[in-house]
């Protein structure tokens, strides 16, 4: 706490997993630490500040409770850390962050309350006109909250002094210049504040567990920030960017960072491409390794980063999955979205992974700009080819922060009235169109192809062959659950 007794910061992360996921919120979907609330506590209090963090999604709150959660520890500033489990998932918990601001208002127009995240940096000024908050953070956010939490602490406060915000000076949207990105990672952001996560609640993938489905304890960290490769339809850069133009990097160039090795001790990588420098890779591995842990571990990857020399590694340091964006089968939709490697390569990778007994879970999209229902279902087919042990089929959206949302904002295409409509799995989910087909078509596909393939026989004889009868059923009831749709039910 401060000197007189005062808490200087809650980090609140939203989330409504009904709303999101409906009926698949309650058992199926994971809940996986906040990790981003956590470094940043981290950060925060290795600069003397006193902070709290309360997860909204773990202890399944309302926007009403969270609001009188924060009221109730009458912290000099709150913020609603708007940052997903993967890049995406930002955007599409905009909806309860705007409820948790309203709520938290009306308890106490006065409470100093800041946003910050990858949807709010992509779209800072439009969230600060569209939502109840004082703040909203331009970049990643560490800098400038301790900016505003010194700032809040003074008798005068002098916000236009903060770095990386947009707020309101004299009734009109003031930017002020851009904070830095955390440099050394290592000395200003080394663990996250595990104490302050209620660790009992969350819990794993389901697919992650296939074999045991015994989904608790469960722990998620990042090893890397960013991702150096360029892909359309991603958001994940958009936090990056100004503190990116700050240090002096061109615009075309993605900042990569790392932290190093010896940190590194649980069982979930949230980097969006970890798979991809070998030296980072195989540090981590070897020091998983020496110290003996026996852990079932996931990573992202892409199909032309897996080098020789670094399945056996992973596999003996415990990465029992690892996730590839397959994206599409046919070339020219890749292309399209920069996202281009050969059919071939794909083969030959996860030929590779699976010899190596790492499990596959492949990541396919429907309604890429290039998409049609002929190249649609040669994506399906490839999946059904590929039999990967796992599959997660997305529609194609114009995330805020990515290139195929400027894209969409250029040329007029509809997209979601509200930002939970950028969920994959909600009731007002809306993709992208293409330039052939409607996102009614697009989504409707996309939820047939997701139950043409849980539900193949070819599928459920390798599931059960491999994890056994318990498994196998596990993935039949997972199919037997549709989602309501109201773009389809109005079709």
């Amino acid at each position: 706490m401060s000197r007189n007794g005062q808490l200087d910061l809650v980090l609140v992360h939203p989330g409504t997993r009904m709303q999101v996921y409906q009926s698949l919120g309650s058992k199926l979907a994971a809940i996986e630490p906040p990790v981003w609330a956590s470094l940043l506590a981290t950060f925060v209090r290795k600069h003397g500040f006193s902070v709290q963090i309360v997860d909204a999604e773990a202890e399944n709150l309302t926007p009403e409770e969270t609001a009188t959660r924060i009221e109730e520890m009458d912290p000099r500033l709150a913020v609603i850390v708007v940052y997903g489990h993967q890049p995406s998932a930002s955007t599409q918990n905009m909806t309860v962050s705007g409820l948790i601001c309203d709520a938290l208002k009306e308890l106490n127009p006065n409470r100093k309350l800041a946003l910050v995240g990858g949807h709010v940096a992509a779209l800072p000024e439009r969230t600060l006109r569209e939502e109840a908050a004082d703040f909203v953070c331009t970049g990643e956010g560490p800098y400038t909250l301790v900016d505003l939490l010194q700032a809040a602490k003074s008798t005068s406060p002098d916000y236009s002094k903060v770095r990386g915000i947009c707020f309101w000076k004299d009734g009109v949207v003031t930017s002020t210049p851009a904070a830095p990105l955390v440099k050394n990672l290592d000395d200003e952001i080394p663990e996250l504040a595990w104490d302050l996560l209620p660790m009992d609640k969350y819990r794993a993938h389901n697919w992650h567990c296939f074999g045991d489905l015994q989904r608790e304890p469960y722990a998620s960290f990042y090893t890397t920030f960013g991702c150096p490769f360029h892909c359309s339809f991603c958001c994940i850069q958009a936090p990056f960017k100004t503190g990116e133009k700050e240090a002096g990097w061109k615009e075309s160039v993605n900042s990569y960072r790392f932290w190093s090795a010896p940190g590194i001790r649980n069982i979930k990588i949230a980097d969006e491409m970890f798979v991809l420098n070998s030296r980072h890779i195989l540090g981590i591995c070897d020091a998983i390794i020496e110290r003996g842990y026996d852990l079932n571990i996931w990573a992202y990857a892409r199909v032309d980063t897996v080098k020789d020399g670094m399945l056996e590694k992973l596999k003996r340091a415990g990465f029992n999955w690892l996730a590839f964006g397959i994206e599409a089968a046919s070339d020219r939709v890749r292309d399209d979205v920069d996202k281009g490697f050969d059919q071939e390569v794909i083969f030959r990778t996860l030929e590779n992974v699976r010899a190596a007994d790492v499990n596959v879970i492949a990541n396919y999209i429907f309604g890429l700009p290039e998409d049609d229902l002929e190249s649609m279902e040669s994506t399906l087919n490839l999946a059904l080819e590929l039999n990967c042990e796992f599959a997660n089929f997305y529609s194609a959206m114009a995330y805020p922060g990515s290139q195929l949302y400027n894209l969409a904002m250029r040329e007029g295409w509809p997209l979601p009235e509200k930002w939970s409509g950028y969920s994959q799995h909600a009731i007002d989910t809306l993709p992208l169109a293409t330039k052939y087909l409607s996102g009614a078509e697009v989504l409707r596909f996309r939820d047939e192809a997701f139950h043409r393939y849980f539900s193949n026989p070819q599928y459920l004889r390798m599931i059960e062959a491999k994890y056994g009868s318990l498994t196998a059923e596990h993935i039949r009831e997972m199919a037997s659950q549709r989602l309501v749709r109201r773009i389809l039910a109005a079709a």
